[in-house]
């Protein structure tokens, strides 16, 4: 029997993945990695079991006997039944909304686009959706203005703390990168990025994830 309640299902190259690791790697909170290829048949069952909706990643919480997906929710769940050193979510009612509206910010106007990106350069020329992927890079030139002026004089997403939305920014800049590279003149944002990476929590996460890198699809691919 494991000696932690705590089970993530995930993969190693995953970007969501990365934002639940970053979390977990942050407070030091033990938990049984289990990684899943969905391209084989009985892992993927077997995370379909747990999460029909089939995407991770996926925490088990054996104490709890409850499933949690999505990372942001499984991020709010950690800072609630686990809490450590770093707290993702402040006390401070306002500060919390704005956390997590930063972390939707990151999700659904970086992460997202970052993705359409890249998971365009997977298809096949006939099957390939230029509209949508300027679509896309317009979003990210848009979101890159913003947090270059958010962070014009903040050390984290939200200031002094690293919260939610550090964990949020993180694999989606990084990703996002690849997709649509920073702007020179995006000093800020250039700065906030490599402070993230040398964070002890998400340059764990890169290593851990550099022997897949080559899984990565590259432009023009």
């Amino acid at each position: 029997m494991s000696a932690t309640p705590l089970t993530l299902h995930y993969h190693p190259l995953s970007s969501f993945c990365w934002k639940v690791l970053m979390a977990l790697y942050e407070n030091d909170t033990p938990f049984t990695p289990n990684v899943v290829n969905l391209g084989d048949a009985a892992e993927r069952a077997a995370l379909l079991k747990l999460w029909p909706i089939g995407k991770f990643p996926v925490l088990r919480d054996d104490a709890q006997d409850r499933t949690i997906p999505e990372s942001s929710i499984i991020i709010e769940y950690l800072d609630n039944q686990y809490p450590g050193r770093t707290r993702f979510i402040p006390a401070d009612a306002k500060a919390a909304l704005q956390t997590r509206l930063r972390d939707r910010f990151y999700d659904l106007y970086v992460h997202l686009p970052m993705q359409k990106i890249m998971t365009d350069r997977l298809w096949p020329a006939d099957k390939k959706d230029p509209r949508g992927v300027e679509e896309a890079r317009a979003q990210l030139r848009t979101s890159y203005a913003m947090i270059e002026q958010q962070m014009s004089a903040a050390t984290w997403a939200m200031g002094e703390a690293f919260t939610l939305a550090d964990c949020a920014a993180a694999p989606s800049l990084f990703y996002g990168n690849m997709a649509a590279p920073f702007g020179e003149d995006q000093k800020n944002l250039r700065a906030y990025f490599e402070r993230l990476k040398a964070r002890p929590s998400f340059a764990r996460v890169m290593n851990e994830a550099e022997p897949y890198f080559s899984m990565v699809p590259k432009e023009g691919s």
